[in-house]
């Protein structure tokens, strides 16, 4: 019997994010995509995703997804069989961000949620390709549903998210850092980082493709996942 999968999406994302890895993996085990926007701390919000899954799983977590991913695996490493981080971060939020942080939430609270997706954050998602208005449309009718409270609660989670380098280099199984070639946000050297940490760990880049390389490319994503999955 194959192990579980499950994905935790970024900020303001669903399970739309993995539309063509469910495709790809349903198939043949259980796919799941947790929800990762009821709490506002990294802590909690692994916590909760913890008690509803299985008693052990792969995980994959995309951005957002993989901070909370490696909470959970800082909080529960026995039970997360394999671990893949994308376009990811394992280090605390600067003072920088921080503070670009305080004033979307400002924004967002003042009902401009849609103005701060589509001036601050899309913009950044995704690398050029034919297929990026389609994805992005995508991005706002997610971000737009899941609506300004699940912003400010994951705003406040990322501001305040610990350092997880030593969970990384505590963690054993087999993992892989996958990060788009052109990804601004969560950019190579940082998966770098994060491959040098996890002691049992490949790196996946994804050609032509930005943040969001779930959509942007899921074909090689879905390959890379595979061979991924393969060593579990």
């Amino acid at each position: 019997m194959k192990l579980p999968l499950v994905f935790l999406p970024g900020m303001m994302c669903d399970a739309r994010l993995f539309a063509p890895q469910f495709a790809a993996f349903s198939g043949n085990r259980t796919v799941i995509s947790a929800c990762i926007s009821g709490h506002d701390s990294i802590e909690e919000l692994a916590a909760n995703v913890l008690g509803s899954l299985p008693d052990r799983f792969a995980l994959a977590g995309l951005s957002m997804g993989g901070i909370v991913a490696m909470e959970m695996a800082r909080q529960a490493p026995c039970r997360i069989a394999g671990l893949a981080l994308m376009d990811t971060n394992p280090l605390a939020e600067t003072e920088a961000v921080k503070t670009r942080r305080i004033a979307q939430i400002e924004a967002v609270k003042a009902g401009s949620l849609e103005q701060v997706m589509r001036d601050e954050m899309k913009p950044n998602y995704l690398a050029d390709g034919a297929n990026q208005g389609t994805i992005l449309d995508v991005c706002m009718a997610m971000a737009t549903d899941l609506g300004e409270r699940v912003f400010v609660n994951q705003s406040v989670a990322l501001r305040n998210r610990i350092d997880q380098s030593e969970t990384l280099r505590n963690f054993r199984n087999p993992s892989i850092a996958l990060c788009g070639e052109y990804d601004t946000l969560c950019p190579f050297p940082r998966h770098e980082m994060i491959c040098d940490l996890l002691p049992n760990a490949e790196l996946e880049i994804i050609r032509n493709a930005g943040h969001l390389p779930t959509l942007e490319q899921p074909a090689a994503t879905n390959a890379a996942l595979s061979r991924w999955l393969e060593r579990i």
